[in-house]
């Protein structure tokens, strides 16, 4: 043999020429093909709920002094859940600087839950009482029953209830509540209340909603108390989705090599490897014909 140049036979160079043209075909679908979304914006969602929230402001007979009375009872938020029925609260100057009972009920329950794509508010009151300073002895009103949830899942429309069952009372007087406007309550020599029954909002992602809405003027005159004046809140419950990570988002889904044809290339006897075939083949007639092209001229 003649020089340092050592050529493979023609017919395994075209084999091993054809081999890899079809190995690269697969691969090269594997890689284009896939689909991970990788933006990590997902927010948690949010919620929380409330038995009973007061704004008032107390003013003390001689006039002197202001006191406010900001309490939220049992208020919660997600993941957390309360229940209570003696809820009290302590201002100074009135009766004594003793604590007085806000609120009795026979349940006070306030929920509130977070999960990956829920977020929810609920709160149930029944049998309940409430009271402000000045009138230890007459409700400011009492319910039978009163409930409130928000709910919010991502990807839906959010939701918000209340309900009111069961008879109201307000300063001693049954009341009938009406969802078409607020209902005022007036009894001489000590007050007036305005209720607003159901209120409830929702926006793209969020949700609110409150049992009871009641705007307080009170004039007792009673246990060094002039004034009363504020809001009351009953059975709140708020909430907002989660905004899903575009990770959960479906990844597109890409054939392993040897995989089973589409059913529609199946009935014209193609396959998804058909073209690396046909590619393949190609590839092995030209190098095929190339490498005897070259052994004859080596012959001659």
């Amino acid at each position: 043999m003649n020089g340092n140049n050592f050529r493979m036979p023609a017919r395994r160079f075209a084999t091993v020429a054809a081999a890899t043209a079809l190995a690269a075909g697969p691969a090269a679908l594997a890689g284009a093909g896939s689909a991970h979304a990788t933006d990590d914006t997902g927010e948690q969602g949010s919620a929380s709920a409330v038995v009973l929230r007061t704004g008032l402001d107390v003013s003390l007979l001689n006039k002197t002094v202001n006191v406010p009375l900001t309490v939220s009872l049992n208020e919660v938020r997600a993941p957390q859940s309360s229940e209570r029925t003696a809820l009290t609260a302590r201002l100074e100057g009135v009766d004594g600087g003793q604590p007085f009972s806000v609120l009795g009920a026979e349940v006070a329950a306030a929920k509130a839950t977070v999960s990956a794509r829920k977020a929810e508010g609920y709160t149930n009151l029944a049998h309940a009482k409430v009271h402000v300073p000045g009138l230890p002895l007459l409700s400011l009103i009492e319910v039978e029953s009163v409930t409130s949830r928000a709910i919010c899942e991502a990807g839906e429309k959010p939701v918000a209830t209340s309900n009111l069952l069961g008879g109201v009372t307000v300063l001693g007087k049954k009341v009938t509540l009406s969802a078409g406007g607020p209902t005022v309550v007036e009894v001489p020599g000590v007050g007036s209340v305005r209720l607003d029954l159901s209120k409830t909002s929702t926006t793209s992602r969020t949700a609110a909603a409150s049992a009871l809405e009641l705007k307080v003027s009170i004039n007792p005159l009673k246990l060094n108390v002039a004034e009363v004046e504020g809001t009351v809140t009953l059975a709140g419950a708020t909430c907002e989705a989660p905004v899903v990570s575009s990770d959960d988002a479906p990844v597109a889904e890409v054939k392993p090599q040897g995989a089973p044809a589409e059913a529609g290339l199946a009935e014209t006897g193609g396959g998804a490897m058909t073209p690396y075939v046909v590619g393949g083949a190609v590839v092995l007639l030209a190098v095929g014909g190339g490498a005897v092209a070259l052994g004859r001229r080596s012959r001659g």
